[in-house]
C-alpha cells in the first residue's frame, strides 16, 4: 500500500488519465465524407498541463502519513480543415489566430501557391520531343 501512495504514483496516474482523454484521433479527426468527390478533415490544437505532489507527514505511530493529490486541463481548440476534392488536398484555417507569428507560419502554404502560380504562368513551356 505504501508504493500506491507517492508522489510518483499520483504524477504516473495524472499522464495516464491524460493520454485516455487526448490521442492522435482528437488532433487529426475522423474523415467527413461529404459526397463521393469531397471529404473533410477537422484539425485541431490541443494544450493540456498537469500538476501533482504530494509528502509524508510524522505520525504518532512508526509509519508516516502520506498526503498528496494531482490534476490536468485539457483544451482543445479547432484550428483547419484538411478538404479532399477531385483528387487534390487543402488546408482552410479557421480564423483567429492567437498572434502574428502564427499567422505568419499558417500563410506560408498559401504564399508558395501564389508564387508557383505565378512563375508557372510566365515561365517559357518546354515541347515534348
Amino acid at each position: 500500500m505504501a508504493d500506491k501512495q507517492s508522489a510518483a504514483n499520483i504524477l504516473a496516474t495524472t499522464i495516464e488519465k491524460v493520454r485516455d482523454l487526448v490521442d492522435v484521433s482528437t488532433i487529426i479527426g475522423d474523415p467527413i465524407k461529404v459526397d463521393e468527390d469531397l471529404t473533410i478533415i477537422p484539425v485541431s490544437k490541443v494544450t493540456y498541463g498537469f500538476a501533482s505532489g504530494g509528502s509524508d507527514f510524522p505520525s504518532k505511530g512508526s509509519s508516516q502519513v502520506f498526503g498528496g493529490g494531482g490534476g490536468a486541463g485539457v483544451t482543445i481548440n479547432p484550428v483547419a480543415f484538411l478538404i479532399i476534392s477531385g483528387g487534390q488536398v487543402s488546408i482552410k484555417y479557421i480564423s483567429g489566430n492567437d498572434n502574428a507569428a502564427e499567422r505568419i507560419v499558417n500563410l506560408v502554404p498559401e504564399m508558395f501557391d501564389k508564387v508557383e502560380g505565378a512563375i508557372s504562368k510566365y515561365a517559357p513551356k518546354k515541347s515534348e520531343d
